[in-house]
């Protein structure tokens, strides 16, 4: 059990789309924020969705500021940060980050280093899961040490099979093979792909089930043994293994199946003592109409706000909550029961990917030329690089010295006082300008 301990000032670890959703749900909170951006993201929209504002990792890329785990710890300390939201990617499963904010004293907004340890290794949690009584698919309890070993274990749960990297997810170090001639080579390029994705090569092999549905399905757990499943969700259009669109609650599912992975993911979670938000990923044979265990992913997800629109609990901001110690049926969450948790509507999200058809849809990158923001309720736009084009034609109109009318690093100009009843739309308060930015695109806009 965890005594309650209060957060004033909450700093997220991360960048665009879901720093700014962090900010949101600490502003409403009455949270003072923290943003943190590399030498590439100064203009980017986050850093000036937040109350304070600074760069991290100088001299490093814009990937590696993210990682720079003692620099985050102590500009947090220095800034006088209580807490620190990890968000989804860059360190959010990294428990040497969860570890370090420990030690420095600062709440870390997501599960203990404990559990990030146990379910960052896939074959641990399919060892947890099994353990727990839930159904897993058949596979290697360990990490592979040969290709002799991935032969023999690949003939005995029969092709075909897939070949998964044990320390990472997202769908990198994962290869589909269909017969012993292509396991060589396929388990050489899994072993390679996990090994520059997350410094760590080993791999396992599961089953493959051609025709499946990949079903997650939420978890909240606090600190005093309550713990709520908020329902699955379906994300079963993938491209490369990358989930493509995200829809909630699952269509076309039987009921029995429902209520058979929410159970078993509860079931799993409290075997785990988990704590805070997590997903527990279920695969879903429709020919045989079985289900089987993958994966928990212990930290929120992208696709979170499908299950934030059909059952209307704020998850972000229930993290933070649970962070500080308050309990999961008692204000200021007071959240309903499980049996009062209802699913209401539907809710979609889906995901624009570029891939150059010429060079083995890999990844590509480019300018947009035309653009158009779709607004109104639920519509939330991921990504940086629509933002992108509109900070550069910002920057645009704001000549050539506009990174120099920039704030420097520091904090924001003070917030506006201002209660529930004045302002019921908080984020709006995050969007004021620094006057010399105003005033120059005024002036631009509106020339004297």
């Amino acid at each position: 059990m965890r005594k309650t301990r209060p957060i004033r000032k909450l700093l997220a670890a991360n960048r665009s789309e879901i720093a700014i959703r962090i900010f949101r749900a600490a502003n409403e909170l009455d949270l003072r924020t923290v943003a943190i951006y590399s030498q590439e993201d100064r203009l980017a929209l986050h850093r000036f969705k937040a109350d304070e504002a600074y760069q991290v990792g100088a001299g490093k890329g814009p990937v590696e500021a993210y990682l720079d785990i003692p620099g985050i710890v102590a500009l947090a300390k220095e800034r006088g940060v209580d807490a620190i939201h990890p968000g989804y990617g860059f360190l959010s499963e990294n428990p040497a980050f969860a570890r370090a904010c420990e030690k420095a004293g600062l709440i870390f907004v997501g599960p203990p280093p404990s559990l990030l340890e146990l379910l960052g290794d896939k074959t641990a949690a399919r060892r947890l899961a099994a353990s727990a009584g839930v159904a897993v698919l058949p596979g290697t309890e360990n990490a592979v040490k040969s290709a002799a070993e991935a032969h023999k274990i690949a003939r005995e749960i029969a092709f075909p099979v897939i070949v998964k990297a044990a320390m990472g997810g997202g769908g990198r170090g994962m290869r589909v093979v269909h017969d012993a001639t292509q396991l060589d080579a396929l388990l050489e390029e899994a072993q390679g792909e996990a090994r520059s994705a997350f410094g760590d090569a080993s791999v396992f092999l599961e089953k493959y089930l051609p025709r499946a549905r990949h079903l997650e399905v939420q978890i909240l757990a606090d600190h005093h043994g309550n713990l709520l499943h908020l329902y699955e969700r379906d994300c079963s259009v993938q491209r490369r293994h990358q989930k493509v669109v995200e829809v909630a609650p699952a269509a076309n599912l039987p009921g029995n199946i429902r209520r058979e992975i929410c159970d078993a993911a509860v079931q799993l979670a409290r075997m785990a003592n988990y704590r805070n938000a997590g997903t527990v990923e279920f695969l879903y044979d429709v020919d045989s109409q079985k289900w089987y265990f993958i994966e928990v992913n212990p930290r929120i997800q992208v696709e979170h706000t499908v299950t934030e629109m059909v059952t209307g609990i704020d998850l972000v901001r229930s993290q933070i909550l649970i962070a500080q110690g308050h309990k999961l049926h008692e204000p200021p969450m007071a959240l309903p029961r499980q049996e009062s948790i209802l699913v209401n509507g539907a809710a979609l999200q889906c995901r624009v990917t570029t891939e150059d058809p010429e060079k083995n849809f890999a990844p590509d990158y480019g300018k947009i030329s035309t653009y158009r923001s779709p607004a109104g309720f639920g519509i939330r736009l991921d990504g940086g690089t629509a933002y992108a084009g509109a900070m550069l034609a910002q920057s645009h109109s704001l000549g050539r010295k506009s990174s120099r009318s920039l704030p420097a690093n520091g904090p924001r100009p003070p917030r506006i006082p201002h209660s529930r009843s004045e302002n019921k739309y908080p984020l709006r308060r995050k969007c004021r300008e620094p006057p010399e930015v105003s005033r120059r695109r005024s002036h631009h806009l509106f020339p004297r």
